[in-house]
């Protein structure tokens, strides 16, 4: 390729760079702008560089780096200012996008509540088991509970009754000889030279606390 047609080849990327560059009025990488541009204008990547660091030099472009990697952007000062109106509808569309933006958020938190939901719950299989082991308690508990209504050996309320009856004096008579025989023992115990529990040694005497046995409180 001549000079001049590599001088008009370079014009043009740095032109069509220029363009792009204002209208999506963002940050490219020489290889983001060259992907960009590349099918729909056929610009190597190495006019695309060159051109991006020529309008950078000629400062009708910005580039920052940042490690190895450089990035272009337009230069915001020679951008045409916007009026009220545009401003006023800039701001308009802000607010629909932050609203838009605000509803995705609790639609995507009313989801992520539902997967939730959903990943603790049963399985299909899961409950058809359950319910499966549920049904054959319920038939054990029914032929448990028929059975104890067909038995003919249930206890009549009156003798229901005399048993307590008879618990209420035993415990009574046990409180009674209890507290006699302690009231013994300790008469005996003021004049015995030796400890309680030897005493309960050499005669051979076995409490109830000996035995485990507490007495039953009254009702």
């Amino acid at each position: 390729m001549s000079k001049g047609r590599e001088a008009a080849a370079g014009g043009g990327a740095a032109a069509v760079l220029l363009r792009y560059l204002r209208e999506q009025n963002r940050p490219y990488s020489a290889q983001d702008a060259f992907g960009n541009l590349q099918r729909e204008h056929g610009l190597g990547k190495a006019a695309v560089v060159k051109a991006l660091e020529q309008l950078a030099q000629q400062g009708r472009v910005r580039e920052k780096a940042y490690g190895k990697q450089k990035i272009y952007f337009a230069d915001q000062e020679q951008l045409p200012a916007a009026s009220d109106a545009e401003l006023r509808g800039l701001d308009g569309q802000i607010a629909a996008r932050s609203a838009e933006l605000q509803a995705l958020h609790q639609s995507c938190r009313h989801m992520e509540q539902e997967l939730k939901d959903l990943n603790s719950s049963m399985t299909t299989p899961e409950m058809s088991r359950e319910i499966e082991a549920l049904r054959k308690d319920c038939a054990s508990y029914t032929e448990k509970l028929e059975r104890i209504k067909s038995a003919t050996n249930h206890v009549t309320p009156e003798e229901k009754e005399k048993v307590c009856r008879e618990q209420q004096l035993f415990r009574r008579e046990w409180r009674r000889r209890k507290r006699m025989a302690t009231e013994l023992l300790d008469a005996i115990l003021e004049g015995y030279p030796k400890s309680k529990k030897q005493f309960f040694e050499e005669v051979g005497i076995e409490t109830d606390e000996d035995h485990g046995v507490v007495l039953p409180v009254a009702p």
